[in-house]
């Protein structure tokens, strides 16, 4: 009895100690079929963020060549790359060691569906006020300017209007870290103030505002203008969102129908959005192009050769002749546009304005855009990246950088923006009234189409200067994006990541 049970002892360690040699053997092999969870490396979901995080970059991402960590061959197995992963704190703290100096765009996001309603044009916070942000030289407090309020907000309620100035929320002085918090709750007072000779005048008035989910419209503001026997229309239009294309070619309807020469497109405050409502917007103001094309994408160098092999085509945007819903768009077969750009133009606006220059000609008018020639895409943690599928552990998402664009004569990669025809910088004391004639980045267009001299404003004050605006940290914020994961890399996506 003693003697079997030797034997089977013996036997065992046998078993045992070949199991460990088989296993340090495909170590030093660097296979990488080892589940690393059943190494004991981490717990079940401990990284499954990073993971996604590491994935969706190595797989999409357009600086991917920049960062070592995500080339495919750099881990020589799972259990290296997850030894690496659970080196970070968190999520965000990976995302921001993986991208690319070159990259001042790309964000990560705990919750998507926050994301996913500002692309929709849905937010539940400033009461509907859009605000610059300006401080005082030597002065480390801020003061908001209205830039313009949306309808039926809490704030076109109170009668706040483009120009108002207000210094203070809930008793508290603004600085750049506290306005938001300060903000983002149900209700708020905001104290108004005037500037005079440089300096910043309380009025003593205090105004009580209330916070609640609301759409905000991009179209602003359509009008007709009589100018000297010309009929001039006049957009302003603040976000490419794809669900107002209808009411975008709805103001081109107008615009025909009111018989309008010529075009001033406002863009100042226009951050970005959807790549196929730029196209679209491009395409009603001219519509002699259609077929042509607008604009050329270059991705990372795996899927561009991707795109190569299977469909050289979807590296092409062309004129349209359609809105996403069908419906034919309204076209002007226009041979020149006025634009109204500042700083705070980006993405999907400085998108049109390259897109269009090679057709016809742009007169750009303000300052010089952000400099923003990518575009990016939001990614799920799916093996193919979409919503569907997703993991129901979180809510995270990618919003990487996945493609530059050029237009048709290959103009790309304006890092320090697109560069007026004629300068002019918005004076917070003199913000005039959007659509008004006189208003001054209005009237420096018309005064040009009509052949006249520019009218000498005085300068904003040296010891003014802007610092920021109203959602400059909100998910989204200068952005042009996909719709979604083009359907020719959906599969290969899928089949690499599975």
């Amino acid at each position: 009895m003693k003697i079997n049970n030797l034997n089977i002892f013996i036997a065992l360690f046998v078993i045992l100690l070949t199991s460990c040699s088989k296993d340090d053997e495909v170590l030093e092999e660097g296979l990488t079929d080892i589940d690393p969870k059943a190494e004991g490396i981490t717990e079940p979901g401990e990284i499954e963020v990073e993971e996604f995080v590491w994935k969706g970059l190595n797989d999409i991402y357009l600086y991917k060549e920049d960062i070592s960590e995500l080339s495919d061959d750099y881990f020589s197995s799972n259990i290296e790359k997850s030894e690496y992963l659970e080196t970070f704190g968190s999520p965000e703290e990976l995302f921001g060691e993986l991208k690319s100096s070159r990259d001042r765009f790309s964000f990560i996001t705990s919750d998507y569906n926050e994301l996913e309603d500002s692309f929709n044009g849905i937010t539940s916070s400033t009461a509907g006020m859009n605000f610059g942000l300006g401080r005082i030289s030597g002065s480390n407090n801020i003061f908001g300017f209205l830039q313009y309020v949306v309808p039926g907000t809490s704030a076109a309620d109170a009668g706040l209007t483009r120009g108002i100035v207000f210094t203070e929320i809930n008793g508290e002085r603004m600085t750049l870290d506290n306005f938001q918090d300060l903000m983002d709750v149900d209700s708020f007072d905001i104290k108004t103030a005037k500037i005079e000779n440089g300096s910043i005048i309380p009025t003593g008035e205090t105004v009580t505002l209330s916070n609640s989910s609301y759409t905000s419209n991009p179209v602003q503001v359509v009008k007709t203008l009589d100018v000297e026997g010309k009929k001039v229309g006049y957009l302003m239009y603040n976000s490419f969102i794809g669900d107002f294309d209808d009411e975008l070619n709805d103001a081109f309807a107008q615009f025909k129908g009111s018989g309008i020469t010529d075009l001033v497109l406002d863009l100042r405050y226009n951050g970005g959005g959807s790549v196929e409502s730029a196209i679209d917007l491009a395409s009603m103001i001219t519509g002699q192009f259609e077929g042509e094309i607008f604009m050329k994408e270059q991705w990372n160098k795996d899927y561009q050769e991707h795109f190569e092999r299977n469909n050289a085509e979807g590296l092409i945007n062309r004129f349209d002749g359609k809105i996403r819903t069908g419906e034919a768009l309204n076209s002007l077969n226009l041979n020149r546009v006025y634009v109204l750009t500042t700083n705070s133009t980006a993405s999907a606006s400085e998108l049109v304005i390259n897109g269009l220059k090679p057709y016809i000609n742009v007169v750009q008018i303000g300052e010089s855009t952000t400099g923003k020639f990518q575009a990016s895409v939001t990614l799920y943690d799916s093996p193919n990246f979409q919503k569907e599928g997703a993991s129901e552990n979180h809510t995270y998402a990618l919003q990487p950088l996945v493609f530059k664009s050029a237009n048709a004569a290959g103009y790309s990669d304006y890092e320090n923006g697109l560069v007026p025809e004629i300068e002019y910088t918005e004076e917070v004391d003199n913000l005039g009234t959007l659509g008004d004639p006189s208003e001054p980045m209005l009237e420096a267009a018309l005064n040009h189409l009509l052949g006249k001299a520019q009218v000498a404003h005085k300068q904003q004050n040296d010891n003014i200067e802007k610092v920021g605006e109203s959602g400059m940290f909100k998910a989204g914020y200068q952005k042009m994006y996909l719709d979604a994961v083009p359907e020719v890399l959906l599969k290969r996506a899928e089949e690499k990541n599975q």
